[in-house]
């Protein structure tokens, strides 16, 4: 760092020595700065004269800084990335499950066979119900229920004929699609909790058995814990307490509401157990098949060389 000139001692005499005062200039002309020094930074200098500025120091504690603040801002980015990768995790094990029936006919979109599935986010869960809810299947069980319930004559005040078929017809898909709305959609959501039914698919079957009819009150929950299944229990409650609405008033007592909650809860089981064991059902079913064309394959290739060869003419010998 340069000195003003002034600040330079000059001969002890003062007298004036033309060598001196050459010298003097020489030496003072080869440590001129090669530009004017800033007022504020001389007065800095003044200040602090034992201390060095580095003029790369700014720009190292400023890169320092970048440094910090990137870093701050990857762990954020990382965890946003993770939770971007378990959403398309989900997502993609949403349409397989999309796939999924039972006979070819009824839907089980709500079954997973990973027992370390991802999470679903709200919106998903959403939009498993609102898939299941528009699939034929509920529509064609509605259908079929509201068969049975015409020809026992349930639910008399709704009469006969074509429009009694359809009240019946309306109140069997209400309570199906608003139960589930609540039990599959709602609830888990603010809850947490999976909606989805995990299936055993190993072990025991009794330990099946048990699992599946343990689903309707037992449940995992998002952050990969085991639980009670909120969800399940009070969504049928709350979506039976609604419908009692389009039901005749002896029909919207509490203990015919609880009643029939809990008949929607214990309809799960038998459900859950026809979706834990139909895999079993039908790779039965496949190997009995198999067994049976191989066995008559055996029995056709015994057949073939059974039969005696066919017997050909001798040749003619040529003149």
């Amino acid at each position: 760092m340069w000195a003003p000139i002034a600040a330079w001692p000059q001969g002890a005499t003062g007298a004036f020595n033309p060598q001196n005062e050459a010298a003097r200039q020489l030496t003072s002309s080869s440590q001129l700065p090669d530009e004017p020094v800033p007022q504020d930074r001389a007065l800095a200098d003044a200040e602090a004269p034992g201390e060095l500025q580095d003029p790369a120091a700014k720009p190292a504690e400023s890169s320092s800084a970048q440094g910090n603040g990137q870093s701050s801002t990857q762990a954020p980015a990382a965890q946003a990335g993770t939770e971007k990768s378990q959403h398309d995790k989900a997502e993609e094990e949403l349409k397989q499950q999309e796939k999924q029936r039972v006979m070819g006919v009824m839907a089980s979109f709500n079954t997973t066979t990973n027992k370390n599935a991802a999470p679903l986010s709200p919106t998903q869960k959403f939009k498993l119900f609102f898939k299941s809810a528009t699939d034929p299947w509920p529509f064609l069980l509605a259908g079929v229920v509201a068969g049975i319930g015409q020809a026992e004559n349930s639910t008399p005040e709704w009469g006969q004929g074509m429009q009694g078929y359809a009240k019946r017809f309306g109140a069997g898909y209400s309570d199906y699609f608003i139960g589930n709305f609540f039990g599959n959609a709602v609830l888990p959501s603010l809850l947490r909790e999976d909606p989805r039914y995990f299936q055993k698919g190993t072990g025991s079957t009794m330990s099946r058995i048990l699992w599946a009819a343990g689903s309707t009150v037992w449940c995992k929950r998002d952050n990969g814990h085991w639980g009670p299944n909120y969800s399940n229990v009070f969504g049928n409650l709350i979506g039976t307490a609604i419908g009692r609405a389009y039901y005749p008033p002896e029909n919207r007592t509490v203990s015919s509401t609880i009643s029939d909650g809990f008949t929607v809860s214990a309809e799960g089981v038998v459900g859950a157990e026809v979706i834990e064991f139909w895999p079993d059902m039908v790779r039965k079913h496949n190997r009995k098949k198999a067994e049976k064309l191989a066995r008559e394959a055996a029995e056709k290739d015994a057949r073939d060389a059974a039969k005696p060869a066919p017997q050909t003419a001798p040749a003619t010998p040529k003149n």
